[in-house]
């Protein structure tokens, strides 16, 4: 089995990307020893801003289609979206707009957990509503989504791993969902 999990980040240090590192080693751990992690930087599939007018001029950039066939090669995905002012940041929104010029279905029908988080108390929520309504219409199977509140509080940054019990077992909830689904299908 293939996890590709991916934070909605370009941030070298984010939470996001903490988080749903921690989430994919829980998932190994926990829930299925043999399966293949790829974490994906967006970093690595930076590009002009999505325009009609550069597609047109120079087609869906080579990055676009790697990332799209990265989410390919997956079996199930992980994604925490970071919050910029309410909304997906700039980095994620521009790769996802090219990357649904491939095709519109950028999730490809893969059992998804939309996870999220912020240092504070809203846990990123404004985001995690945005992606849990959009996913399914790009193709996501969302089978679990959890927001981290507080993340500085929930979150040991030197050991990795939530601390938070609450938080501790509805991750483990939603990465079983994740297993089942990886498994039906």
């Amino acid at each position: 089995m293939r996890l590709v999990v991916f934070a909605a980040s370009n941030s070298r240090k984010s939470i996001n990307k903490a988080l749903v590192q921690h989430a994919a080693e829980r998932f190994v751990a926990d829930v299925a020893p043999n399966t293949d992690v790829t974490v994906l930087d967006l970093n690595d599939f930076e590009m002009p801003i999505y325009s009609t007018d550069r597609e047109q001029e120079g087609g869906i950039p080579d990055q676009a289609q790697a990332f799209y066939d990265a989410i390919g090669s997956a079996d199930a995905l992980l994604i925490s979206y970071a919050e910029h002012n309410g909304s997906y940041t700039a980095a994620f929104k521009n790769i996802f707009d090219w990357s649904s010029r491939v095709s519109m279905r950028v999730f490809q029908d893969k059992p998804t957990v939309i996870l999220s988080t912020s240092p504070g108390a809203g846990g990123g929520a404004s985001v995690m509503k945005t992606a849990l309504g959009a996913a399914p219409h790009f193709g996501a199977q969302v089978v679990a989504s959890l927001s981290v509140p507080r993340f500085n509080t929930a979150f040991d940054t030197d050991a990795g791993t939530l601390v938070d019990g609450e938080l501790i077992q509805k991750l483990g909830e939603a990465l079983r969902a994740l297993g089942t689904q990886m498994h039906s299908k």
